[in-house]
């Protein structure tokens, strides 16, 4: 106590007991006896295992609170919030997963293809047009078609356009409902029956080819009825007897009765089938009342079923068993109808601007047309007939068929009317070129009608 107690940092003083607040030893030597505060703060440890645990949760939100909303579905309370994590609270806990999380956005999952086709029911269809030939082929020998097949043809091309009208105008009104969908057909069907009889008189005058000319007209009526109500499988066994009267005609001469009864019994059970249908579609509740389409809007495609008509008549003129894979192959040319709409719509989730789309939309036009027309290669060469005018004449038919399934309806009958008239005067009046004026007709049709599809399906408004 003889002098003055040095006041400075680190004097004598750092031997005295003192109080000090609690801070990491600074070296392992230091026993002091401190006083120490508990640790506040977030922990880090329990904050990670958390963003690990809900990393797949949290990467797709675009804002903090989607996490926040996360933690409460998954039932974080504040108290646990603040003694296992550290966070203040809810939001606080929420930021901090957030920014720890890296953002990830995965893809949506690809959504069903709205236009995903029926295989079998298209592949039956096919079946369906080509199978009528079989009542031509057991009544062939009892009226000689050769001698009057002008009647049968004119009869068949005024079916063919009366079909494709009313078709169309029953589609329209499905949508309204079955039952004004029937209605339409029943007042229709018989009306071009009668009309497409009417026209072969001239022609066949009365007898057999008259009766073989009015039960062709009750036929594709009621066939045609019966593809609009997709009653196909009716249709089918229907038609059964042609299949199997047709099947023994190799080994067995079946006579005039059998020749005649069975194709008659298939024109009675498609007509029964068609009379069924068409009461059970009329027995389903009325649908509201709606403005009732006019009927110019089918004209056009009465129109291309006259003009397909021609074309296909002109084809078989030379080549009729070409004619049948034609036929036939329609169902698959149905097929790649909704596949085309499907892939369009594809194209137009994996496209970001219209000419990405329209190069899109000319690849899946081109690739549908090939898949269509390459088979027929094979096929014409095993029926003997030139494969051009067969490739070319399927190609048309397709093209404006797409077309009409997108409400594009005067352009294919325009062209497809114009091909079928410049060929027919050809060959009728042996005009120049000649044989090769089918294939050039419908050489230019192609070009004409996949031009317009380009341009009006290779927008992205046709397809939204």
């Amino acid at each position: 106590m003889s002098g003055p107690m040095a006041l400075e940092p680190g004097g004598t003083e750092r031997d005295t007991l003192a109080l000090r607040l609690a801070e990491p030893p600074a070296r392992r030597d230091d026993h002091t006896l401190a006083l120490r505060l508990p640790r506040r703060g977030p922990d880090p440890e329990a904050v990670s295992r958390l963003a690990a645990d809900l990393a797949d949760r949290v990467g797709p939100a675009v804002h903090p609170y989607e996490v926040a909303a996360l933690l409460e579905a998954e039932g974080l309370t504040a108290d646990e919030i603040r003694q296992r994590y550290g966070h203040a609270g809810l939001f606080s806990l929420a930021a901090a997963l957030y920014e720890q999380v890296p953002r990830t956005f995965p893809e949506p999952a690809p959504a069903a293809d709205p236009w995903r086709p029926d295989t079998v029911r298209s592949l039956l269809r096919g079946v369906l047009f080509a199978l009528p030939g079989l009542a031509y082929l057991l009544t062939a020998p009892l009226w000689h078609p050769g001698r009057h097949t002008a009647a049968l043809i004119t009869a068949g091309l005024l079916s063919w356009a009366w079909g494709q009208a009313l078709g169309h105008r029953a589609h329209l009104r499905l949508a309204t409902g079955r039952r004004e969908a029937a209605r339409t057909l029943l007042a229709g069907a018989p009306l071009g029956a009668a009309l497409a009889t009417a026209s072969a008189v001239p022609l066949a005058g009365v007898g057999p080819v008259l009766v073989a000319a009015a039960a062709q007209s009750l036929y594709l009526a009621a066939a045609g009825v019966l593809l609009v109500l997709a009653r196909e499988r009716l249709l089918l066994a229907a038609l059964t007897p042609l299949v199997a009267g047709a099947a023994v005609l190799p080994w067995w001469e079946p006579g005039t009765a059998v020749r005649t009864g069975l194709p008659l019994l298939a024109l009675l059970a498609t007509l029964a089938g068609t009379g069924h249908a068409l009461r059970a579609a009329l027995a389903t509740p009325a649908a509201a009342r709606g403005a009732r389409p006019r009927l110019r809007w089918s004209l056009p495609y009465g129109l291309f079923g006259l003009a397909a008509g021609v074309l296909v008549l002109l084809e078989g003129r030379r080549e009729p068993y070409a004619v049948i894979v034609l036929t036939v192959s329609m169902g698959p040319a149905e097929w790649l109808l909704f596949r085309y709409r499907g892939l369009s719509v594809a194209a137009l989730r994996a496209t970001a601007t219209p000419a990405g789309f329209l190069l899109r939309s000319a690849a899946v036009l081109g690739g549908c047309l090939l898949a269509y027309v390459l088979p027929l290669l094979p096929a014409a060469y095993l029926t003997g007939a030139a494969p051009a005018p067969l490739l070319l004449l399927a190609a048309t038919l397709w093209t404006a068929l797409l077309l009409q399934a997108f409400g594009a309806a005067w352009p294919p009958a325009v062209i497809c009317l114009a091909a079928a008239a410049t060929a027919g005067a050809a060959v009728l009046l042996h005009l120049p070129p000649g044989r090769t004026a089918l294939p050039l007709c419908c050489g230019a049709a192609v070009l004409g009608l996949v031009a317009c599809a380009l341009r009006l399906l290779g927008r992205p408004a046709r397809h939204a």
